[in-house]
């Protein structure tokens, strides 16, 4: 076979190959694409919303492992003097989460939360379902969280003056600040908190 003939076959070859890897190369980007998890947030409310609802989660599981007889416990071991009782620190959390997103909506928030507010919620299923009604309301409300309105204006004495997604951020912080001070609760009666139990890390 002459030279000319086996450099027209190369290029031939070459071309061929090169044609093959083209059709194949958005396919496989195709494949690849789609074959990524969809395990980020979408939107600015679901970079939010995620970490709301693993909190809100976490507390209610303190509020219903906490025995009804051990509502009204405040630890009597420690500088504990003037803090709330277990059910008075539940009732606070759903009034301030109500009060942080009445704010987000330019409504008038409640007056006393730091006394828990007027519901009239006392027992652990009243205080309970009032923890879950405001939980409910707050991921309503988070949801029209936008790129647009984020950083948009909020007035009121909590957290305020703030803006849309800060306030929002202050909602995930104040449940999870209220979550380590009733963590000693629990255990003070004994109790493991039901998160620990379920992802508890051994570090002796």
């Amino acid at each position: 076979m002459s030279l000319f003939r086996v450099a027209a076959l190369l290029i031939m070859c070459g071309i061929a190959l090169s044609a093959v890897g083209k059709s194949a190369t958005p396919r496989n980007s195709a494949a690849k694409k789609a074959a990524q998890p969809d395990d980020i947030p979408k939107s600015i409310a679901e970079s939010v919303s995620g970490t709301l609802q693993f909190a809100e989660g976490n507390f209610i599981g303190l509020a219903e492992a906490m025995p009804e007889d051990k509502y009204s416990y405040i630890p009597a071991v420690g500088k504990f003097d003037g803090v709330r009782s277990f059910g008075e620190q539940a009732k606070h959390v759903a009034c301030a989460q109500f009060a942080f997103f009445n704010e987000f909506e330019g409504k008038k928030p409640p007056d006393d939360c730091e006394k828990g507010g007027h519901d009239p919620a006392k027992s652990k299923a009243e205080l309970i379902k009032y923890l879950k009604d405001s939980f409910d309301y707050s991921n309503r409300v988070l949801t029209t969280l936008t790129a647009n309105n984020a950083l948009d204006r909020v007035e009121g004495r909590y957290a305020g003056p703030n803006t849309k997604h800060g306030i929002s951020v202050v909602a995930v912080w104040h449940i999870t600040d209220h979550y380590g001070q009733l963590v000693e609760y629990l255990r003070l009666n004994g109790i493991v908190p039901p998160m620990t139990q379920k992802y508890g890390v051994k570090v002796r």
